[in-house]
């Protein structure tokens, strides 16, 4: 009997083992493909732009980035009839927008090319640790993740700083490779009310004042990014002003949503970005 269980554990350990490889295989696999540099668009930034949990996910997508066909850069393209790849990515920051190293991913602006019209970028959001804090806060990272879960960070630590350099960096790169593209920064849209807190949200006062000096402060880095290098800005935290998650017509979820990810853009949100995008750009894209 004993050995019979040994046998068992050992084909348990193997098959577990095997898996692990596989899913291993499989990420760099996906990691070292090389991004199709013909295209119009390009849609760069975090999981606010993928469109996580939104519908059916792109096949091109890693699965680490979780993008879908809802999120606002397929939207988008299918609205001004552009070629579309999408290298958006959960939980990326800026600096995996300029050097990559996410899982094996090489940096979002390698599929940039001298064809390229239009670029979105919606990122920062990952850097200082925003939506991260909330959804810990809330307990909506579930038991896993509520084991790696730490208090939230001083605002004045937080380099927005470095975001915004960063920003600059990555529409300056993008200009040398692709000289008649439109380039937009697109701000994350409001997530939580401009006071207070609701049942929505999952935490306090405290949390939800927290999170409202973040949002503005990454808002105000991203603003400031786009008017000194030159990028087009669309203002979705203006746009959003009233759909927050405690509304009763939200933009985004709250602490725990049907459908889609906690504190991310819902189908609605994804759509109005989509929709303050194509009127920023409208007239400007250059067919040449």
């Amino acid at each position: 009997m004993r050995l019979m269980f040994r046998r068992i554990s050992l084909f348990v350990l193997a098959a577990l083992i095997t898996i692990v490889l596989l899913a291993l295989a499989v990420l760099i696999w996906q990691g070292r493909r090389t991004p199709d540099k013909s295209s119009q668009y390009i849609a760069l930034g975090s999981s606010f732009a993928a469109g996580m949990g939104l519908g059916p996910r792109d096949p091109g997508s890693p699965f680490v980035c979780m993008r879908s066909y809802n999120g606002y850069p397929h939207l988008l393209a299918r609205t001004v009839g552009l070629s579309l790849v999408d290298m958006t990515c959960a939980a990326s920051t800026t600096e995996h927008i300029l050097h990559g190293g996410q899982v094996f991913l090489g940096p979002q602006l390698e599929a940039i090319g001298i064809n390229a019209r239009l670029v979105t970028i919606t990122s920062g959001g990952n850097d200082a640790d925003y939506i991260g804090d909330l959804t810990f806060a809330s307990g909506s990272a579930g038991a896993l993740g509520n084991l790696f879960r730490k208090e939230p960070k001083p605002v004045a630590d937080r380099d927005f700083a470095k975001i915004s350099v960063n920003f600059r960096k990555i529409v300056q790169a993008i200009r040398q490779r692709a000289p008649k593209a439109i380039i937009v920064l697109v701000s994350y849209p409001t997530v939580l009310p401009a006071h207070g807190t609701c049942a929505s949200l999952g935490f306090g006062q405290n949390m939800a004042d927290i999170g409202r000096q973040v949002a503005a402060r990454l808002h105000e880095a991203t603003r400031i990014a786009a008017e000194q290098s030159g990028a087009l800005f669309v203002d979705m935290a203006t746009a959003s002003a009233g759909h927050d998650a405690c509304s009763p017509d939200p933009w985004v979820n709250g602490a725990a949503p049907a459908n889609g990810a906690p504190f991310h853009p819902n189908q609605a949100g994804a759509k109005a970005t989509a929709a303050e995008v194509f009127k920023a750009i409208a007239g400007k894209i250059p067919t040449g």
